[in-house]
């Protein structure tokens, strides 16, 4: 069995540490000092009192899962006995390796050293290191908690029984990983997420349509269809025929845009950073603001509960 250390205290540190110890798994978690880790705890908290009003979680549960996760401010004592470490620090490609060539001190050779890196290709990640073989990507999806996808990434010198030993802890946590054979930039899940998201910014500056009405269509149309049949399943059932035809006609219109529009550039500009500054495309008033945390949250946790009767 794995021994699992986790860097990082932030969404994505303490949320990948709940779904670890929701395994029954032990793990530590490294933070910089107490008012990070004091943060990790209470987010650990909200969240587990979210599955126990869901019937996910009972109490007994609720305990066991905070009784398998340890703090540390200690770097070094949170890794030197860890078999797999995934780190969960801020996108800096320096820091980053930094943080890798100090962790390898501390390790053994055979330690996995895992990023959850977004977008940073394991490969320079892992350029200064003496062991580069063991250095791979897990990429969780946010809140990793909730959403069953790891992207496991592979660099150019990853060997192949450090994947499969990433392989089989993702599916240990109840997770259901995708194998990344090249390192792209945005991996796969940001590379379609994205590409919507262009799609999107260029109806909405081309007058085609709102705001709301683009994502009422994502929403009320294939934001529900995707969610069972991805988009070659969904092509099989449509008939690659009409697809072929409409991909002739529709690729050549679509948006090639390569920096983000007008509208988000100004946007940022302005201090304009969405829900975290109160204003965005949408206007996020509190209430607002917690009303649509509620019902995401609450739609995961709807899909949480249909992939275990599975």
């Amino acid at each position: 069995m794995e021994k699992i250390s986790v860097i990082g205290t932030g969404t994505m540190g303490h949320s990948i540490a709940l779904t670890i110890a929701w395994a029954n798994l032990p793990v530590i978690v490294y933070g910089l000092d107490d008012d990070e880790i004091q943060k990790a705890i209470e987010g650990i908290q909200n969240k587990t009192e979210m599955l126990k009003e869901n019937q996910i979680l009972d109490e007994n549960k609720t305990k066991q899962i905070i009784e398998h996760i340890r703090f540390s401010k200690d770097l070094e004592a949170a890794v030197s006995e860890a078999t797999f470490i995934i780190e969960a620090a801020p996108e800096n490609l320096e820091l980053k390796q930094k943080l890798f060539k100090e962790l390898e001190q501390f390790c053994t050779k055979d330690t996995i050293l895992a990023s959850n890196s977004s977008s940073l290709p394991p490969t320079k990640i892992a350029q200064n290191l003496q062991y580069p073989q063991r250095v791979l990507g897990t990429h969780f999806w946010n809140p990793a908690h909730l959403l069953p996808l790891v992207e496991i990434i592979k660099g150019e010198k990853t060997e192949h029984i450090f994947i499969e030993r990433a392989r089989d802890l993702m599916i240990r946590i109840n997770k259901q990983p995708i194998l990344v054979n090249k390192e792209v930039v945005g991996f796969v899940g940001n590379r379609l997420q994205f590409a919507l998201f262009r799609e999107a910014q260029h109806l909405y500056e081309t007058e085609v349509a709102s705001i709301h009405d683009i994502d009422t269509a994502v929403q009320l149309s294939i934001g529900r269809r995707l969610g069972i049949t991805g988009p070659f399943m969904t092509a099989d059932l449509g008939g690659l025929d009409i697809f072929k035809s409409i991909s002739d006609y529709t690729f050549s219109d679509l948006s090639n845009q390569e920096t983000a529009s007008d509208t988000i550039n100004q946007f940022v500009h302005e201090g304009h950073l969405g829900e975290k500054s109160g204003k965005g495309y949408y206007e996020w008033e509190e209430r607002f603001s917690k009303e649509m945390k509620q019902k995401r949250e609450a739609e995961l946790i709807r899909w949480l509960k249909k992939d275990a009767k599975k």
